[in-house]
């Protein structure tokens, strides 16, 4: 050391030289050898490629590899740099070779370079093939093997290797001249591209083939005569066809590549997606678009997550179809009207509150608000239908109703904590039609909800009944990413976990496409709670589904929002639902979650928890919040003679003769319809003529509606028809009498239809029956 010191000390400027020098040498390679742009490439969670979207320069040039297959290695180990493992960088040898032929040709004949000096080169763009410039080359090409490992320098040459056109790269090479991953490449092909960077133009189709075979096939021979392939490996290499024409690159999920790519642009990133599953989705999407098409629907998309991990399993976009018709918009994220989508969110929320038991009747009859009046599908009604029942047949009248009586803010709130982001406006703006579609969400939000909630349940019942504090996040297309579900807590996110199994056990039995109808007689068959929904003016058809497992969402339909005639949930979407849900594994159905019910008595004609006098009930177990829910407020106890034909009172009976019998009574209208499609309804008998009736009636107009606004319409000889008043009274045989604004008009008896021809105008429709019961209606004839 302290020779060193006086060596210092004698020789100053020798030693300031020698320092500055070593300075120089440790900063004069860039901290970054290459700025190119890259592609951006993803990839699935197997690792299998999946798209990629060419680098800003126009050049196919996939991110730097952290390592580059066996095969390739030992072709352009044995073709370029034999030595590349035991020299410091550049090889003495070679270049002093080199330097000898070059000087007697008088022309550049041989390169001497190593693969570290062709790392350097390719790094330093445009530079002049001088002997200086290759001076230069090397004393990098020395820092460069200071830097980074053997294997390090080989993978940034394999990276940013020349392979004609504007391939760069042996990952690029690969999949653009053999349609393959670099990693199952044939010994033959490996040798193919092992020799291009040396001459990347032989590559061009038609163009020096054989220059390019010879090399080639001398290279595999060297591999032959290291020991590196066998004689029969090397004899079918040989037999191997050059390329001769770039392929295109796989486009497996294009819409999630230009989605990866806003936030990811020039990467590579291994995403979720299931390879296989999406690669037979897309099939399935291309089968349906031919199909639909026909009928002028172009776009429809798919996705598919993981309950347990919130990962994107396949992710289309948009169906194939062409440019015209916005092939390229992705419509997973766009909003779109939700149709019926929701309705479920409110037959949850109703449970959650403590407002609803799965089986209550709720009535299906005509129905006004102001200027709105929902109607039903089929254009019918049911009078009285039970809640699950309104759920999985979609009627809209009896939802609309319990929206109404649930209060549209209460629901608001729900759905606001379902983080549904397209949800803008306040609840007013929306009105009671937000259950029908009229407010927008996206296939994501939709998709992500149901998944939040099976997965509630799922963690409910596998965590001694308790909570994720977390669970309505988004999900996951990033395979390095990981989701968070948060803290176990004992209070609930949005939904109890009772109210969510309740719903789901509703929409299991929404009917299936025809294809799929039968399915609970097919061991291979799996249950799936499901929902459907059409948008107004049919422009948007949706279907998502979700088992313990997986949760599916398609939508159909056309991106600008044409409507189409046929156009309907049931009908286009879920015949794809079904398709897909084959594709995954066989779910087990959700556990029920026996902390948060209650097995209670119910009334099985009305679904109310069991009165006193309920004659026929079942022991159904309940959510925990529906115990507050009232009794069966249908039944009634009734007095009758022996035979049961009438109804009779003290006032002609001795009370030793009354048979007191429990009745299921509706609501008049409820029981005009109900009654129809319910054949062993039974109106209560007449009271016995010796008997003083009681004056609890009721009547209820059937149409018009209340404060309605009605179109007479015309013949074909252009006569206007009547307009026919209809009125439901709980007991029919009375007489009853209809006035028109004051004027008498007319009686009915049995059957209280009363046909009318008014001018137009505003009336008041007056109807009193022979016991002084009134009931007042205001209509309004329009021209």
């Amino acid at each position: 050391m302290k020779s060193i010191i006086n060596f210092i000390r004698r020789n100053k400027i020798k030693s300031a030289v020698v320092l500055l020098t070593l300075v120089a040498y440790y900063f004069c390679l860039p901290k970054q050898l290459f700025k190119d742009p890259t592609a951006t490439v993803i990839t699935s969670q197997s690792d299998e490629l999946l798209g990629a979207l060419i680098a800003d320069d126009g050049q196919w040039r996939f991110p730097a590899s952290v390592s580059i297959p066996d095969k390739f290695k030992n072709c352009i180990l044995l073709f370029e740099d034999e030595y590349f493992y035991k020299h410091p960088g550049f090889n003495p040898v070679s270049i002093f070779k080199a330097l000898k032929e070059n000087l007697g040709a008088g022309t550049v004949k041989r390169g001497g370079s190593t693969l570290t000096q062709q790392v350097i080169r390719l790094s330093r763009k445009g530079q002049s093939r001088t002997y200086f410039e290759k001076f230069i080359e090397l004393i990098l090409a020395t820092r460069l093997e200071f830097r980074l490992s053997k294997d390090e320098i080989l993978n940034l040459y394999a990276s940013h290797a020349p392979f004609g056109g504007n391939v760069v790269g042996i990952d690029a090479a690969s999949w653009r001249y053999f349609n393959r991953d670099a990693s199952n490449l044939s010994w033959a092909e490996s040798a193919t591209l092992a020799v291009l960077p040396n001459a990347p133009s032989l590559i061009y189709p038609g163009n020096n083939q054989k220059l390019l075979l010879a090399k080639r096939n001398r290279l595999l021979k060297k591999l032959l005569n290291k020991g590196t392939i066998g004689k029969l490996t090397y004899e079918l290499a040989l037999a191997e066809t050059l390329p001769q024409k770039p392929y295109p690159l796989p486009q497996i999920a294009p819409h999630l590549l230009q989605k990866i790519a806003q936030t990811h642009k020039g990467e590579r990133v291994k995403t979720t997606i299931d390879f296989a599953l999406q690669e037979r989705s897309n099939a399935i999407a291309k089968q349906h678009h031919n199909h639909l098409k026909q009928n002028e629907i172009h776009n429809l998309s798919i996705l598919v997550l993981d309950v347990k991990t919130r990962e994107v399993l396949t992710y289309i976009g948009n169906s194939p179809t062409d440019k015209e018709h916005q092939n390229n918009v992705d419509i997973i994220d766009k909003p779109r009207s939700t149709g019926s989508i929701l309705k479920p969110f409110l037959y949850a929320a109703m449970l959650d509150a403590g407002d609803l038991l799965p089986h209550t009747l709720v009535a299906d009859v005509p129905t006004h608000y102001g200027t709105y009046q929902p109607q039903n599908y089929d254009q019918t009604f049911d009078g009285a239908v039970h809640a699950n029942e309104a759920l999985s047949r979609s009627l809209n009248v009896p939802i609309v109703r319990m929206l109404q009586e649930f209060g549209l803010s209460r629901f608001y709130h729900y759905l606001k904590a379902l983080k549904l982001k397209d949800l803008t406006y306040d609840a007013n703006h929306y009105g009671l039609s937000i259950i029908l579609g009229g407010a927008e969400s996206s296939l994501w939000d939709m998709c992500k909800s149901y998944a939040a909630m099976s997965s509630t349940l799922n963690h409910f019942n596998a965590n001694s009944s308790q909570y994720y504090s977390n669970e309505f996040r988004q999900p996951i297309f990033n395979a390095n990413q990981s989701v968070d579900f948060g803290t176990l807590t004992h209070e609930k996110e949005v939904f109890d976990a009772a109210s969510i199994f309740l719903t789901y056990e509703s929409m299991k039995q929404v009917n299936r496409p025809e294809s799929d109808e039968s399915w609970e007689y097919y061991d291979s068959s799996q249950e799936i709670a499901w929902k459907t929904g059409t948008s107004y003016g049919f422009r948007d058809a949706w279907a998502i589904g979700t088992t313990s497992d997986y949760v599916v969402g398609v939508w159909v339909g056309n991106a600008d929002g044409e409507g189409r005639p046929g156009l309907v949930g049931v009908q286009t979407a879920a015949p794809i639902l079904f398709e897909v849900f084959d594709l995954l594994p066989k779910s087990d159905w959700f556990a029920k979650p026996f902390d948060e019910m209650l097995e209670v008595n119910i009334c099985k004609k009305s679904g109310y928890r069991a009165s006193s006098i309920c004659d026929d009930t079942e022991l159904r177990f309940i959510q925990a919040s529906g115990q507050k829910t009232q009794a069966c407020p249908f039944h009634k106890l009734v007095h009758l003679d022996e035979s049961e034909r009438y109804q009779i009172n003290s006032s002609c009976e001795a009370t030793s003769n009354i048979n007191s019998k429990p009745w299921f009574i509706l609501p008049p209208l409820q029981a005009y319809y109900y009654k129809t499609k319910n054949p062993f309804y039974k109106p209560l008998p007449p009271y016995r003529s010796d008997c003083l009736e009681s004056s609890e009636v009721s009547m209820q107009f059937i149409y018009p509606n209340q404060q309605s606004t009605i179109y007479l319409p015309k013949d074909f000889d252009g006569k206007t028809n009547d307009l026919i008043l209809k009125l439901a009274h709980s007991k029919p045989e009375l007489e009853v009498y209809w006035y028109l604004d004051d004027y008498y008009i007319g009686s009915t008896k049995d059957m209280h239809d009363m046909a009318i021809l008014p001018s137009p105008g505003t009336y008041m429709v007056t109807v009193t029956d022979e016991l002084g019961n009134e009931l007042k209606h205001k209509i309004t004839i329009s021209e």
